[in-house]
């Protein structure tokens, strides 16, 4: 995808939130560190272009809730910035890449740490495939069909000046 393509994925994902639920009243916007985070506050704007109101948009690092914490590499903590409640809301979780569904289910152990939404939903730029938890995206910007081990990359133009995704088949040492 390069960066029409997202601009376009994004606009949809908009259009989609607010035809499910109306209106923007009772949204709000949580990305995922760090990609997920950039793409929410995209999301939040396009929703205030289309309604007139930016629902509250925040951060949210699950490094420590992941269920492989202690195997992986431990990249640094991306501070979660969460600086409204909630309670009684409608949330939208937003991820650059949906593989497995861990990350996901981090998430949603790391959100309830914040108080009781009224429902949890996920968007994501990038659907992947290869679930290993029985969790689905609610909005998709693109479904790609990888092996799994390829790697897919997303640029984003908040941290690397571009916006571009690509998918690169990893080549395995004999």
């Amino acid at each position: 995808m390069k960066t029409q393509e997202v601009a376009q994925a994004l606009s949809r994902i908009a259009h989609e939130i607010l035809e499910h639920h109306g209106d923007a009243e009772g949204l709000v916007v949580v990305g995922l560190a760090t990609g997920g985070a950039h793409l929410a506050k995209r999301l939040a704007d396009l929703v205030n272009d289309l309604e007139g109101i930016r629902p509250p948009c925040g951060t949210l690092d699950v490094t420590f809730y992941r269920d492989d914490f202690r195997t992986r590499a431990k990249p640094p903590a991306i501070a979660t910035d969460i600086t409204f409640s909630i309670d009684d809301r409608d949330v939208l979780l937003v991820d650059d890449v949906f593989y497995t569904g861990r990350t996901t289910r981090a998430a949603l152990n790391a959100l309830m740490e914040y108080g009781r939404a009224r429902t949890v939903q996920l968007a994501v730029l990038i659907d992947r495939g290869h679930r290993e938890l029985p969790i689905n995206p609610d909005y998709v910007g693109r479904k790609v069909a990888t092996k799994y081990d390829d790697e897919v990359k997303v640029l984003l133009k908040e941290s690397d000046s571009e916006d571009l995704v690509t998918v690169e088949e990893v080549q395995q040492e004999r």
